[in-house]
């Protein structure tokens, strides 16, 4: 077992697993074990037609919420299903665990409705399940709610109240970013564990299978705001691990107030995360990177020590910046993953991707460790994923509301050629307390060489929070890497707001000739 893990393990041996009927999150483990000491093997694909399934066909295929698992009894929480095609390419074995013992759940076509009677005709009587959403009063007491969906790959979505969905978390990432190629770990079975009628939260278990690894899951969810879901996880390598992705968020950025407006394009701004929160207990710094679209792939790693939490949050929640009234960016979830126990050393790896459109998510987040991975370290895991709110971090320091980057030679810009203009909005936390007259300075660094012409800081009174001005210009053929934060003496007063734009990129205005 590998020690920046032993903390977890104890965790895990404290509490004690859900049993009911006999069954137990043990038995998901031993399964995940023993599994992964066979070769693996590739999960049996559904038919043809329901893997060439238009993308119209499919959505006609509805389940009938009538036919919710557990709504006869009226039990807060009820279960949905999906039916494979399209992106879900293999069905999963459903369980559900209850005081009657363990049984399979079976496929029927009668619980579902199709727009379309060809459609219908064609759709195996055996195709199986996708996956599943949980329902629960979420907004009112008589009504249920969508707030968590569980399907394709290891792939799951939640929402707080008031929120629709956007980011997904997954059980796990294998290589994201890298040139030999991502592999994507996929859940092959779920176990329902059966609440009371009236209960505020549910069990699921799961397993975990792919070509490197096996894995055992339990999730305790409660809906709510935000919505809490408690993982642990038992994970068994097959081989050696090159990057493997703790506790992966993915989500969308196609422009935003950091970047230009793509040609033809009506509105301010397009994404379901804006930006990336990282906390180290360490050091108790709290980090902020705006979210990019980039020209080509973009990585970083962010060292941590003990790493307390990460998230994609969201935080501009305002509908007249999105002013999109079917797609509601301003109400998409935030994600925030904290740990539980030690991590120890390892990072959070940033991941951006460029996108033609909001059709792609181009952004992953998630935590790494330092110590190789290999198949004599079988790893234990606690965390938490919660999906609301931007407050969710509970981060005690002020914070970035926006960041805006222009050319640094031009009119409100500067008068220095290859350089940047970069607008950094700091606001609460610890800045609510001081006086709009209070002395704040600006700590701002060039990293690659980069250099900072100049900087100051001055209270914005119209939007009651204080501005951060910079003129920085990279180095020739280099990015820039900006950091910097405010305080007063020696006190800091904000998070440390990070900064690295491509050189490729289309900010700057061409020379004319």
């Amino acid at each position: 077992m590998m020690k920046m893990f032993l903390g977890l393990v104890a965790i895990l041996m404290m509490c004690p697993a859900h049993a009911t009927a006999g069954f137990s999150f043990d038995d998901v483990i031993q399964k995940a074990q023993v599994l992964s000491k066979a070769p693996y093997q590739a999960p049996q694909p559904v038919t043809k037609f329901m893997r060439e399934i238009s993308y119209e066909a499919y959505q006609g295929i509805r389940f009938n919420p009538d036919r919710s698992l557990w709504k006869k009894t009226q039990s807060n929480f009820q279960v949905m299903f999906l039916p494979p095609g399209l992106f879900y390419t293999h069905p999963v074995t459903m369980n559900i665990i209850d005081a009657e013992g363990t049984r399979a759940l079976s496929f029927s076509k009668n619980d579902f409705v199709f727009a379309d009677p060809e459609v219908e005709k064609r759709v195996p009587a055996d195709v199986g399940f996708a996956g599943f959403k949980l329902t629960f009063p979420l907004n009112q007491k008589n009504e249920q709610n969508q707030f968590v969906v569980f399907a394709g790959a290891s792939y799951f979505r939640g929402v707080g109240k008031d929120n629709v969905f956007g980011i997904s978390g997954r059980g796990l990432a294998i290589d994201t970013g890298l040139s030999s190629g991502e592999e994507f770990p996929a859940f092959t079975e779920f176990w329902l564990v059966r609440p009371s009628p009236d209960a505020k939260e549910m069990v699921v278990y799961g397993l975990l299978d792919s070509t490197s690894l096996t894995g055992a899951y339990q999730f305790t969810i409660f809906p709510g705001n935000p919505t809490k879901i408690k993982v642990k996880a038992q994970l068994f390598p097959r081989k050696n691990i090159e990057l493997l992705g703790v506790a992966p968020l993915t989500s969308m950025f196609f422009y935003g107030e950091n970047t230009p407006r793509p040609t033809g394009e009506w509105r301010r701004e397009v994404h379901d995360s804006d930006g990336l929160q990282i906390h180290d207990g360490i050091s108790d710094e709290w980090i902020w990177r705006p979210l990019l679209n980039p020209g080509t792939l973009e990585m970083d790693y962010f060292s941590t020590r003990k790493i307390q939490g990460f998230g994609l949050l969201q935080r501009d929640g305002k509908f007249s910046n999105y002013e999109d009234l079917g797609a509601r960016y301003d109400k998409r979830p935030n994600a925030w993953v904290e740990a539980q126990g030690d991590w120890g050393q390892g990072n959070v790896v940033f991941v951006q991707l460029p996108t033609a459109d909001e059709t792609n998510d181009n952004i992953v987040a998630f935590w790494t460790p330092k110590e190789p991975v290999t198949p004599k370290t079988p790893l234990s895991l606690a965390y938490d994923v919660s999906f609301g709110n931007a407050d969710i971090p509970q981060n005690p320091m002020g914070t970035v509301v926006n960041t805006f980057i222009g050319d640094g030679n031009r009119i409100g810009g500067g008068t220095a050629p290859n350089a940047y203009r970069v607008i950094v909005d700091f606001a609460g936390g610890r800045l609510s307390k001081l006086s709009s007259n209070a002395s704040i300075n600006g700590q701002v660094t060039a990293l690659d060489d980069g250099e900072i012409l100049e900087h100051f800081v001055e209270y914005n009174e119209q939007m009651k929070m204080w501005r951060l001005s910079i003129l920085a210009k990279p180095s020739p053929q280099h990015q820039l890497h900006l950091r910097a934060f405010l305080n007063n003496e020696k006190t800091t007063l904000t998070e440390t707001w990070t900064y690295r734009l491509p050189a490729n990129n289309n900010i700057l205005a061409k020379e004319k000739e």
